[in-house]
């Protein structure tokens, strides 16, 4: 494991993504920069998946999942990751089932919005200073097949 190899050089991901761009290795098999790149995305799809959902608790799930995915996902994905996610679709659970599982159970609706508001609140910022580093070795641009 690269963090192994040198634990100082290789303390935060930072160095880890520079370390593969000037290595070049950032673009191939199964590196951290790959990694870093699709969790990001993952991470902006929830994001926008959560603020779809309080905003519009009655909107069908499979639109709210579907606004969500073109705009954070889609462009990134090649056919196979596209048609993948067409299967995926199918499997989305209904907006009650989704809310039921995320609320505790003595939790009212309110309160959940409100967690889920906080938990974009803080993690948005996060996802942003993200982004500018994944640009600044270039891995912004980063498809799937």
């Amino acid at each position: 494991m690269l963090c192994d190899s040198d634990p100082s050089m290789y303390s935060n991901l930072v160095e880890i993504l520079k370390k593969e761009a000037d290595e070049g290795g950032a673009r191939k098999g199964a590196s951290c920069s790959k990694a870093s790149v699709w969790l990001a995305r993952s991470l902006d799809f929830t994001v926008a998946l959560l603020e779809r959902l309080v905003a519009d608790p009655g909107q069908e799930m499979e639109k709210l999942v579907e606004e969500s995915y073109n705009i954070t996902l889609k462009p990134w994905h090649g056919w196979i990751s596209s048609a993948a996610y067409k299967v995926a679709l199918k499997l989305v659970p209904d907006n009650k089932t989704l809310i039921d599982l995320l609320m505790p159970k003595d939790e009212t609706y309110d309160t959940l919005k409100e967690d889920v508001q906080t938990l974009i609140s803080l993690l948005v910022p996060f996802l942003e200073e993200i982004h500018s580093v994944l640009i600044l070795y270039g891995l912004d641009r980063l498809k799937s097949t």
